[in-house]
C-alpha cells in the first residue's frame, strides 16, 4: 500500500508543486491550505495519513502547537514532518519527527519516512549548469510524463513572474516586508524544481530587501526566467 500523505501548505503554488512531486513518487496525497483546515480534515479522514507534511510558517495553528494537535488526532503511527525555507530557531520543531529544509528532494523525504526521526532535508547535489540542477530535472523527468513535467515548470515560472510583479508594486510603495515575503515564496517554489539560478536570485532579494538596486534585481530575475525556459525547451 502506498504511503498516504497530508500536505499542509498555505501557498497555493507550492502546495500544487508538492502534490505533483509526491504523486509522481507513488504517494497518495491530500492537501489543505492551513493548520486549522488540517485539524478539521483529520477528524473525518479515513484511513488516517501515514505522514503529515506541514509548512512551519502559516497563519493560524502552526509549528509545534499544530504537531501536538495532529498527534492527539492521529496517534504515534502518523509521522509529522515540518518544512521551511529557513533553519529553525529558538528550539522550534521539538514536537516533530523530522524537519525538511526547502528545497528538499523526494529522496530526502523517502529517507525521512523510512527512518522516522532521521530526516536530513539535504539539497540534491550535482548541478550540471548554473541555471537548472540537472540531477533534480532528470529525477523529475524520470518520474512523470512529459506533459506533467512541462506543467510543473510552467506553474513554477508563471507563479514566480506573478510574484515579481507584486514585488515591483511593493517596492513602489516602500513595503519591504511584502517584498521580502514575495522573494521567500519564490525561493521555495523554484528550489523544489531545481531552478537554482532563480532560487539564488530570490534568496539574495529576500536577504537584501529594498535597496537602491532592487529594480535591477527584479529585471535580472525576469531575464533568468527566460534562460530557464530556453533550457527547458532544449531538454
Amino acid at each position: 500500500m502506498p504511503v498516504r500523505i497530508l500536505v499542509v501548505e498555505d501557498d497555493e503554488v507550492s502546495r500544487e508543486i508538492l502534490e505533483l512531486l509526491l504523486q509522481a513518487e507513488g504517494y497518495e496525497v491530500e492537501s489543505v491550505d492551513s493548520g486549522d483546515a488540517a485539524l478539521a480534515h483529520l477528524q473525518t479522514m479515513h484511513p488516517l495519513p501515514g505522514v503529515v507534511l506541514t509548512d512551519m510558517q502559516m497563519p493560524g495553528t502552526t509549528g509545534d502547537a499544530l504537531a501536538r494537535r495532529v498527534r492527539d488526532l492521529c496517534g504515534a503511527e502518523t509521522l509529522v514532518f515540518g518544512m521551511s525555507a529557513s533553519e529553525l530557531e529558538n528550539g522550534a520543531g521539538q514536537e516533530f519527527d523530522g524537519f525538511l529544509l526547502k528545497p528538499f528532494g523526494m529522496e530526502a523525504l523517502s529517507k525521512a519516512i523510512a527512518g522516522g526521526r532521521s530526516a536530513t532535508g539535504e539539497e540534491p547535489s550535482g548541478a550540471v549548469e548554473s541555471v537548472l540542477n540537472g540531477v533534480v530535472y532528470e529525477k523529475l523527468a524520470g518520474s512523470m510524463p512529459r506533459s506533467r513535467l512541462e506543467q510543473l515548470y510552467a506553474l513554477c515560472l508563471t507563479d514566480a513572474e506573478n510574484r515579481i510583479a507584486a514585488m515591483r508594486k511593493a517596492a513602489s510603495e516602500g513595503d519591504d516586508d511584502a517584498y521580502r515575503k514575495g522573494a521567500h515564496a519564490i525561493r521555495g517554489g523554484c528550489g523544489m524544481v531545481g531552478a537554482i539560478e532563480l532560487q539564488s536570485l530570490a534568496t539574495s532579494m529576500e536577504e537584501r530587501g529594498l535597496r537602491d538596486d532592487h529594480i535591477a534585481s527584479l529585471d535580472e530575475f525576469i531575464l533568468a526566467c527566460g534562460r530557464l525556459r530556453r533550457i527547458l525547451v532544449a531538454h
